[in-house]
């Protein structure tokens, strides 16, 4: 990646603000620090290993690789093994679903499909076949079957894309990116809005058959805000040879040049992008999934710095000064759902463990792009 001068950083940093500086790591640390022991402190890891817990654990092993903090990799530990290195648990794959579900008939279904992310991570560190077991037996046995259609929401490109390239990684089957691709390529076709870069987030949501408060197509941060960050951890692990690297590529540039065009002014997005009105005010887990996106793209030389670096500041910004609170709390972050909801109420006390997972994925990415700047 060409890196600016300083110069010429100095005055892109300038030209944004005084509120738009850049931080020094020491002090993207103790954001770090401050959210995550405060999550922890309140927060017992013993839980289910649906999507939500799973999308914390998904940042805070981003926390530990910066940090080293022991505690931090033991608390995902005792995540997993509270939950046997599984996701949902039923024994007999005749009864496997994935549609909407949250029993353990639900094996198919990507919000149980996550944590296995956070068990690859886990095992890369320390190595035990039991950590990985239930990842191999399920995905396998899904890729053996012939229907396409199993990430049918925006959210699921999140939870099962970077499980897909991970395996690969760790077993050098091909048949994952043949099937990543493949199931990359269903949603596309029910989800992707081609003349905005953006993604619904499901069918349901599609223009014209969905609209906004003003008439207009309604894109939801959260959502898309999951497919790019996903996007990111794809390519992340994705071979250089891969045959369909430029598609990935490509809908992620679409996606970063479409975010950077809705953000507001005090660096955050609204829940509804394209339409501001239809539930306005401050949120926090799309506005930190677009910054950790926007970071690494900068980081990894996919983004221009120049284009994308004053959204990326801007959004840490808002991260820093307004979403984290004096005792370590995120706030800011919509409740779970699947849409932008006129007249919900998102204040300094909403709080949820997704949203810290984002915001300390964007932290750990703005700490790596820190370090890049010695």
């Amino acid at each position: 990646m060409k890196k600016f001068t300083f110069l010429t950083l100095s005055f892109l940093i300038l030209a944004m603000g005084v509120n738009a500086q850049l931080p020094n790591k020491e002090e993207v640390l103790a954001m770090i620090d401050k959210a995550n022991n405060y999550w922890q402190a309140n927060n017992k890891a013993e839980v289910r290993s649906f999507w939500d817990h799973a999308a914390y654990h998904t940042g805070n092993m981003e926390a530990y690789s910066i940090t080293k903090n022991e505690a931090f990799r033991q608390y995902s530990e005792k995540w997993a093994v509270h939950n046997q290195w599984k996701g949902a648990k039923s024994t007999d794959k005749s009864k496997w679903k994935y549609s909407y579900g949250e029993s353990d008939d639900y094996v198919l279904f990507g919000d149980y499909q996550i944590c296995f992310q956070t068990y690859i991570d886990l095992y890369n560190l320390h190595p035990d076949e039991q950590k990985i077991a239930r990842a191999k037996e399920v995905m396998e046995y899904q890729m053996s079957t012939p229907k396409n259609d199993y990430w049918w929401w925006a959210d699921g490109l999140y939870m099962v894309m970077p499980v897909m390239t991970k395996m690969y990684k760790l077993t050098g089957n091909q048949q994952y990116l043949d099937k990543l691709h493949e199931y990359f390529t269903y949603a596309n076709s029910i989800m992707y809005d081609k003349k905005t870069g953006l993604y619904y987030r499901d069918a349901k949501y599609v223009y014209p058959k969905h609209k906004s408060t003003n008439g207009g197509k309604d894109f939801w941060a959260r959502g898309d805000g999951w497919v790019f960050a996903g996007l990111a951890k794809v390519l992340k692990d994705l071979p250089a040879n891969d045959k369909h690297r430029k598609e990935y590529i490509d809908k992620y540039k679409k996606l970063a040049k479409a975010i950077i065009k809705s953000q507001q002014e005090e660096g955050y997005w609204t829940r509804s992008m394209l339409d501001p009105q239809h539930a306005p005010g401050k949120e926090t887990s799309g506005t930190a999934f677009f910054t950790y996106g926007l970071l690494w793209g900068i980081n990894n030389g996919y983004l221009k710095e120049k284009t994308h670096l004053p959204a990326a500041l801007k959004g840490w910004n808002y991260l820093a000064k307004t979403a984290l609170q004096e005792d370590g709390r995120v706030g800011y972050v919509q409740p779970i759902g699947e849409k932008a909801i006129p007249g919900q109420v998102v204040n300094a006390n909403s709080t949820a463990n997704f949203g810290v997972g984002a915001f300390l994925l964007a932290n750990s990415e703005m700490f790596r792009y820190l370090e890049k700047q010695k």
